[in-house]
């Protein structure tokens, strides 16, 4: 006589199989590790391409994730009702994690123990504008003039150079290319999008919104809220003999803290970058309790971290918890046109500055010409006078003169030609630049705005090919 086994029983047993298969493939990789930031992650991007960017899922998971077969291994429950994306190991339970939607906020992680306390947020967000962008000339709105760009400029190139983009020549080398647009001496004169994407959906930042706060403590300043030379008020090092009580806010903006820091995406064990990212309910009080490595200015160390300290320092130079919400678009985003804006929060409610905007190319494009302009929208200076020179003077510590205050440069005038980071497009070059291949480059000398949008797995997307193919077709 056969045993009988129920069939829950076999799918477990098959479930443990699997599982105890892949632990064991992945113990000397240390991969195991990853499992809990996979299962986030996916959780987190589901969530903001179902609730922010009006995506398919079936797609985001092919494209924005097909880089990493991880993935595979975590099932995703959609709540359409709830606005948020659970997600864990096989569906199993095991490293659940859970993304919700919050209207005005985004798409926040939240633990089991900070869910109810999210939910229960009810923020009074103002509205986004201009109310009816179709009827406001750009850049303000989105009505675009009827002539033709200068005769000077060569369409067919700058066409062209757009079109090799969008192109995908190899199979294993994906560009997945999301939106390009040029802007010249104000006005776009290219503009594309990927399929399924148009110009009004919002994508993820990644590191462009480190120079959204940029401009965000620059509004500070002209406040008289925030003086970037005094020692930072982080609550963590107040005390004299703490090494970190000299760091301020502008050795914060210019990485040049000192904290120990380590940001790498895909290190073993976890980095701090994704263990900030993807697991923490504070990001700010994770960042902030971070040993000095360095003397303030003696070493330059690319971190996220840094930024979101920041985000926490301007949410407590505020009045209240949703006037700090509300700071960014009524300081910033309304003033310039960028409607579609959405700042995502830690579990706390601090903005996650380093890493998760979501807005459309022509909104990012809208903040480049702000720098461009130096500041100044239509007439209205926004940013404080000289602002704007602070933010792209290059950071002593920083190697080639590649990194100003919460921007990205090309070295500048003092660098040699050789010397300079991407030699074959102006010195003066700064940029908004974020994983997998976003940039926002602002070229005060060609009067450019470029914005590229896309899922580059390794950020190589022809970045110095496409500019410099761009200004040969000016004229």
């Amino acid at each position: 006589m056969k045993a009988f086994i129920p069939k829950r029983i076999v799918l477990v047993l098959v479930l443990v199989f699997i599982a105890a298969a892949i632990l064991g493939v992945y113990k000397n990789r240390e991969y195991v590790q990853q499992l809990p930031i996979g299962c986030a992650f996916k959780a987190k991007a589901l969530c903001a391409a179902i609730f922010v960017s009006g995506r398919d899922d079936k797609t985001v998971e092919r494209e924005d994730m097909g880089f990493n077969n991880l993935f595979k291994l975590f099932k995703a429950e959609i709540n359409l009702p709830e606005k948020s994306v659970t997600c864990s190991f096989l569906g199993t339970g095991i490293f659940k994690r859970k993304a919700i939607h919050i209207d005005g906020l985004g798409p926040i992680l939240v633990s089991s123990a900070d869910e109810k306390n999210v939910l229960a947020w009810r923020p009074k967000i103002i509205p986004a504008e201009p109310a009816y962008p179709e009827k406001i000339p750009w850049p303000q709105g989105d009505l675009m003039p009827s002539e033709a760009p200068s005769a000077n400029i060569d369409m067919a190139k700058i066409d062209s150079a757009v079109e090799k983009l969008f192109l995908e020549n190899s199979p294993q080398k994906k560009l997945y290319t999301r939106a390009v647009i040029v802007v010249h001496d104000g006005r776009i004169i290219a503009e594309r999008y990927g399929d399924g994407i148009t110009k009004d959906t919002p994508l993820l930042s990644w590191s462009i919104a480190k120079s959204m706060v940029n401009a965000i403590v620059g509004i500070m300043v002209m406040q008289g809220k925030i003086d970037i030379k005094q020692p930072a008020p982080v609550q963590e090092w107040q005390s004299a003999s703490d090494p970190r009580h000299y760091i301020t806010p502008d050795h914060l903006l210019r990485m040049s803290s000192g904290l120990e820091w380590t940001e790498a995406y895909d290190e073993k064990p976890i980095s701090d970058v994704n263990m900030m990212l993807f697991l923490q309910p504070d990001m700010a009080a994770f960042a902030a309790g971070k040993p000095q490595a360095a003397s303030p200015d003696k070493e330059w160390r690319y971190s996220s971290g840094t930024t979101n300290i920041i985000c926490r320092i301007i949410k407590d130079k505020t009045a209240d918890i949703n006037d700090y919400w509300n700071l960014p678009r009524r300081e910033l985003f309304n003033k310039i046109g960028m409607r579609s804006a959405v700042w995502s929060t830690d579990a706390r409610g601090t903005f996650v500055g380093s890493s998760f905007l979501y807005a459309t190319a022509r909104d990012y494009a809208r903040f480049g010409l702000l720098y461009l302009n130096d500041g100044v929208w239509q007439g209205q200076r926004l940013l404080p006078a000289g602002w704007v020179k602070y933010s792209v003077t290059p950071t002593p510590a920083a190697p080639q003169g590649q990194y100003g205050a919460h921007f990205w440069l090309n070295g500048g005038a003092g660098v040699a030609p050789e010397e300079r980071p991407y030699p074959r497009i102006p010195a003066d070059t700064f940029f908004a630049r974020g994983y997998q291949g976003q940039i926002i480059a602002v070229i005060p000398s060609c009067k450019l705005v470029i914005v590229r949008l896309g899922m580059t797995y390794d950020n190589e997307w022809g970045m110095e090919e496409f500019i410099k193919r761009v200004i040969n077709a000016l004229g």
